[in-house]
């Protein structure tokens, strides 16, 4: 049903016979292939998780992924950023992926952002997409940007006219 072929059957024929007893050369096993190809093909690590009876006081940065399930009074930076039901966050959170099911005091800053059905957010939103489900509660101003995580940051949006 299948066809197997061997690996020596597509190796050219050594010139000498002395050649047949070198190794052959396999790109698998260059460090430089082999660096790269790891990398890419890394498997995913779980996200750190901060426990809902955590407080932490202080900016917390990870290139990795966070779970927040704890209360956090500082700015947080991560690859993708999750905020649980329990979380209370005040201060600003950047991240690739942010998904909000607690509560955020302070801007939020994402490529993609997600407001869930649990979430509270009182801060303005950056982002390049954006989903809110209905039931999050949401006061603040959204912005969009192709780039939202640029080193220069956004000036802080004004608030809307009173009337």
């Amino acid at each position: 049903m299948f066809s197997k072929t061997r690996v020596t059957e597509n190796r050219p024929t050594p010139a000498t016979p002395e050649a047949a007893d070198l190794p052959v050369p396999d790109r698998a096993l260059d460090p430089a292939t082999t660096a790269a190809a790891t990398s890419a093909s890394r498997p995913r690590q779980s996200p750190s998780i901060l426990s809902s009876d955590l407080t932490v006081v202080g900016n917390i940065k990870t290139q990795g992924d966070i779970q927040i399930e704890g209360t956090v009074e500082g700015d947080i930076r991560a690859h993708q950023l999750v905020v649980g039901e329990t979380a209370t966050i005040k201060g600003e959170i950047l991240g690739d992926d942010v998904v909000v099911n607690g509560r955020v005091i302070g801007r939020v800053r994402g490529l993609r952002v997600r407001l869930t059905a649990t979430a509270r957010v009182e801060g303005d939103i950056v982002h390049k997409t954006i989903a809110i489900e209905s039931g999050a509660h949401f006061e603040g101003s959204v912005q969009r940007q192709e780039d939202p995580l640029a080193n220069g940051g956004t000036k802080k949006l004004a608030p809307p006219p009173s009337e």
